[in-house]
This record gives structure tokens, sequence and C-alpha cells, in this order.
């Protein structure tokens, strides 16, 4: 029996203590019919070592009357989960572990849910007002594991690196005023097709393998489908990879993460078509006319035009409500519809059914008080990848997180324009948590802390000593992916369930790779939602696809600082196509810009014609490339030679 013997408080969400774990012990429950034969064997004295290896003192977290598993918006919305279904979310890392005992009691007193990943709640301040900011990121327990063990997706649409980051933001109630809390989420995860990286002591960067078996691509609609259903539409995906290289590699996935999302789009209208975003940031971030930070935070926009961000008011008294009891039918608390306002994103959206909000949560004030601010829900979600997840991924959640911010504080009260400068002591602390969440998470998935060079560049770090720290994480993960990462796999497996030891059947560490497992009583091999499928090369630089060029069109989002930003929640036209398409083979877009951010209005001039000298349609799946302005296309256009 693991046990958690010592616990330390990170932070308060509504009233609601969460904890970290400062100790725990493993208690032998002894029993004579199996004590004799098993409890002393090598083999089962192994088995124990592995599960301890998984320290649960480090990143994980729970908590016994909130919802840590869930997203703000989920709790205030799904009233009616009970406690045996709170575990089976993909964020409860022990439910393998509990499910047992729960389903023997019929209930979960006995246990806690517990969430891996990232939390860090710091109190901040503007204008001498206090407010505090909260950022958690929750690890998907489905298709978990290490960096190159666990690449893209499997059969049943599940991903690896699957992070599912919250950002909440909350003031204390003051004179009897309610409490108000507005949080955003955003997600990232490996590219979901079929590909993988062979680990080898010879080669610090392993050719990417992309397989051919998925020819309809069912399984990245899989995953699509299931993000669909948890966070509504639309789905906006910003893909960070390479688009020039000298020698093919992420550019194939590119070019097959291109085919997937046309693929899926002939079946899907309207808002619930993918938006496709393509940006190498690896190419500007070397660019020293390029402001990368900038650019993402237009992105950014664009996003939060299309999903909002999520508020509602609480009155002081109620706050503590606001979970579920872990004891007895553990029904969650319903909150009185007369004590609960939420907020509406800018504009009314529909909600689509698998993020429908109850309607006595939400409904207006009936005593016509017009102090109560209208209501605000999270429609759809950003989807961020680079290769791994990690590095530039983290820098484009930062900045995701820094132009969300503004829109939250500007809900609360705090501030009159949602803009908030990258030189500002805000953007700076902000970072640091950001800094420390990206660092956490490529310890948990890549083996290193992570590389963070646009981070330093920007607090103007020694360019040396920053290109030391970098060489040094490289060489850690590459230490860690090579040789420590195959018992780490095999320590996770075994405390997801995803291999459960069974006599008589080959031991976990007699297998040859992390694709084989038993399942079932009967102990019959099988595939289960963590198999890494077997992969081959393909796709050579002969036969990789031509793209047209596409830019970023119908960012209608003010970002300067001397206008209030604003988001709009004007929909692109239902009859666009979300991959960009010409009559012609060659399509020549380019990007003008009439100036960059600045003091003046930002203008965006969009010029796009075929070889034919024709007008071609706009797009929602945006190729960024051509994101800087004229002035640097120059240098940008070398590099990418």
């Amino acid at each position: 029996m693991l046990l958690i013997t010592k616990r330390k408080k990170i932070g308060t969400i509504c009233g609601h203590t969460i904890y970290a774990i400062a100790e725990t012990k493993m208690i032998p429950v002894p029993h004579p019919t199996v004590q004799s034969k098993v409890a002393y064997s090598n083999d089962e004295n192994r088995y124990k070592k592995l599960l301890c290896s998984v320290d649960l003192t480090k990143d994980f977290f729970f908590s016994y009357s909130y919802h840590i598993m869930h997203s703000l918006q989920k709790n205030m919305s799904d009233n009616n989960t009970t406690g045996q279904l709170l575990y089976e979310t993909m964020f409860v890392w022990n439910e393998f572990l509990t499910r047992g005992i729960r389903n023997t009691v019929q209930n979960t007193s006995w246990t806690v849910a517990l969430v891996h990943g990232f939390f860090e709640q710091v109190k901040l301040s503007i204008s001498e007002r206090e407010f505090y900011l909260t950022v958690i990121a929750r690890r998907s327990r489905h298709f978990a594991g290490t960096r190159y063990l666990k690449r893209g997706v499997n059969n049943r649409g599940r991903v690896a690196n699957d992070v599912e980051t919250e950002q909440i933001v909350f003031a204390d109630a003051r004179d009897g005023c309610p409490m108000q809390i507005s949080s955003v989420v955003q997600i990232r995860g490996s590219i979901p097709l079929f590909w993988s990286q062979e680990t080898s002591p010879l080669n610090i960067r392993p050719d990417i393998l992309l397989s051919k078996k998925d020819h309809d691509f069912e399984a990245t609609r899989l995953h699509f489908e299931n993000l669909a259903k948890r966070y509504g539409n639309p789905i906006i995906i910003l893909n960070l990879i390479k688009t020039h290289e000298k020698k093919p590699r992420e550019s194939v996935l590119r070019t097959e993460f291109v085919n997937a999302v046309r693929s899926i789009n002939k079946n899907l209208r309207g808002e619930n078509r993918l938006k496709f975003l393509n940006w190498d940031l690896h190419l500007h971030s070397r660019s020293k006319a390029t402001n990368v930070l900038t650019q993402l935070a237009k992105v950014a926009a664009y996003a939060l035009k299309f999903t909002g961000i999520f508020y509602c008011q609480m009155t002081p008294g109620i706050r503590g409500l606001l979970g579920y009891c872990n004891s007895g039918d553990n029904r969650s608390v319903i909150l009185p519809s007369s004590t609960i306002r939420i907020r509406s994103a800018l504009a009314m959206k529909r909600v689509d059914e698998g993020t429908e909000i109850n309607n006595h949560l939400l409904g207006d004030d009936v005593n016509g008080d017009s102090s109560v601010k209208s209501r605000m829900i999270q429609t759809g979600v950003l989807r961020t990848n680079c290769i791994d997840c990690l590095d530039r991924t983290n820098v484009a959640q930062f900045a995701y997180g820094l132009a969300a911010l503004g829109f939250q504080l500007q809900a609360i009260g705090f501030i009159e324009s949602s803009y908030i400068d990258l030189d500002s002591h805000l953007a700076r602390e902000m970072m640091e948590v950001y800094e420390s969440m990206g660092d956490t998470i490529a310890l948990q998935y890549g083996g290193s802390a992570a590389h963070k060079k646009i981070f330093s560049e920007r607090r103007g770090q020694w360019r040396p000593a920053t290109q030391s720290q970098e060489l040094i994480r490289a060489l850690q993960r590459y230490c860690n992916n090579t040789y420590f990462d195959g018992n780490k796999q095999k320590a996770i497996n075994l405390f997801l369930g995803h291999f459960q030891p069974q006599q008589d059947k080959p031991a976990l560490w007699d297998l040859d790779s992390d694709q084989h497992y038993f399942a079932g009583k009967h102990g019959s091999y099988s595939t289960d939602d963590s198999v890494r499928p077997t992969m081959r090369r393909s796709l050579s630089d002969g036969n990789m696809l031509r793209e047209s060029d596409t830019t970023i069109r119908n960012m209608e989002v003010t970002l300067c600082k001397h206008s209030s930003a604003k988001i709009t929640n004007r929909r692109l036209p239902e009859s666009t196509a979300d991959i960009f398409t010409c009559g012609s083979d060659v399509c020549h877009c380019r990007h003008l810009y009439n100036g960059m951010v600045n003091d003046r209005s930002c203008e965006i001039d969009q010029v796009c014609c075929d070889e034919h000298g024709d007008s071609c349609d706009y797009s929602d799946a945006l190729d960024m490339d051509r994101i800087s302005s004229s002035a640097n296309s120059c240098e940008e256009e070398v590099l990418g030679r």
C-alpha cells in the first residue's frame, strides 16, 4: 500500500487548498497465501523498486475538495460528476492503482486523485492592486512516457506529451463584493501522426521515421474529435516546426500534417473546421530583426478572438462550495444560481454539446442588478506543438498566456486596456512562471530542463553564457534519452497499469521494447492505449509534396499600447478553404506589413495572387513564414536557403 504520509500546501483555488506530496511510504499488507511464494522473490523486489522509482514527491498534486483534474470552467459547469467518474479522467495518474479499492468499497473515501504535471501560484500586483496568478499543467496518463519512446499518436487518437495548461487569475473579494475569477486553457501535444525516432549512442539527432500505415488519417481524426468534445470548436493548431531544411526532417512531418488537416476538413463545415497556423520559430528566432514574442502575441490575439476566456463572479460566502464531497455518495455540491454570475465572451457564443454550461449557473441576473457582469465562457482551444512540444512550444504558450492575462485582468476590472507590454514587470514575473513550467515538463518528458534561448536573450543574458547552458542541457537530454529512459518508461508503464505482471509470463524487463504488453486476466498479448506503433522510414526528399505558401489572414486584433486591445468575435466566412489552394500549381503569396507593432495602429496589407494574376480566397490554414516585415525578408530568405 502506497501512503502519503506528509503533504505541503502549494496554493488555493476558490477557498480550496491544493497540496503537493512531501513524503510517501510503502507498507506491505501480508497475506499467508502469497507471502511465502511472491513477497520475497527477486522479481517482486525488482517490480517494487521500479514502482518506487516514480517519485510522488515531485510534480504530483491533489486536493480533498476541489476537482484539480478539471479546469475551472469544467468544474463550474459539470456538477453531477460522481467521485468514481472523476478518477476516469485522463489526468488522474493513480486511476489504475486505486481502481481495486474504489470498486470494492464503491466510493472514493479511502483514496485521493493525483494529478501529475506542474502547479504554481504567485501573488502579483498592478496599479497597487494585488491578484493571484495560478498556472496548472496537467499531463495525460494516456500514451504517457519519455521523449523517444513515446512519439506521435496511437490507434485511439492519444498523443505523446499531451499537456493541458490552465491559467487562473483571481482577486480576493473586498467589502462584501463578489470574488472575480477567470481562467483560460491551452494545450500542447505531439504531432498526431504515426512517427518515431530511434535512439542511438552514435547519433545525437536521430532520424524521424514516418509511417504511412494510416492512409486515411483515422487516428488523427480521432484525436481532433476528442479535442472538440473536451473543449468545443474551433480547434486552432499552431505548428512551430521547421519549414526550411537542407535535409528534409521536420519538414516531412509538416507536409504530412497539412495533408492530414486537409483530409479531415473535407468532412467538416463552419467553425468545426480545423484552423492550421504554421510558423518556423527556429528560423525566425535566428533573425535579429524579428521579434519572436511580438509575432507570437499576434497569433495569441488571433486565437483568443475565436475562443474567448472564462470569467465568473462568486460571493465570498459560497466560494468553499465549489468542489466535491470526498465521502458518501460523492456528489458535487451545486452552486445556487443566485450566488454566481458568469460572464460571456465579448459576444454571445454558441456552446457545443461537449462543453455545455448548465443554465442555472449561467443565468442572467434575474433581479436586474446592473453591477453583475454578463457571462463569459471559453469555447475552442489553441493547440501548440513543435517536435518535442517542449522548448519552442513553451515560448509560444508564454506568449499566449501573456495575451490572455491582459484580457483576464481587463475582465476583473484591474486594467482598462488588455495590452501588457513585454518589458513590464508583469511580463517578467509571468515569464519566470512559464520558464519554471517549461523546465518541469521538459524534465518529465525530455530528461533535462527546457532550452530557453529566447527568454535568456529577452532578459539580456550574456550570449556565451546562454550557449553554454544550452549545450549542457542538450548533453543531459541526450544521455537521459539514450541510457536511462528505458527504465523510466518501464516504471511509468507499471505505475499507470499499462503493464500488469503475471506469473508464467515474460517479465517487463524481458520485453524487447515498449511495443508489447500483457492485458487481461488470461495474459494474452494485446496492444493497449500506450503501445508505440511500429515505424518505418518514409517520405524522402524526392517525394515530399510541394505546398503553396500562405499567409496570416483576418487577424483583426489591435495590439498597440495606445489603443485598447479588443478581441472581435467575427467568424471567418464558412466558405473559406482551410488549406490554401489555387487553380495553378504554383502560387506566390506575399504578406506585407505597413509597420510592425509600435505606437501607431497596426495595418496589414495582404497580397495574394497565382501565376495568372488572379486573386485567391482567404484561408483558415495559414502559413506564417512571411509574418515579418518586408524589410526583413532578405535576411530570412538567405536563412531559408
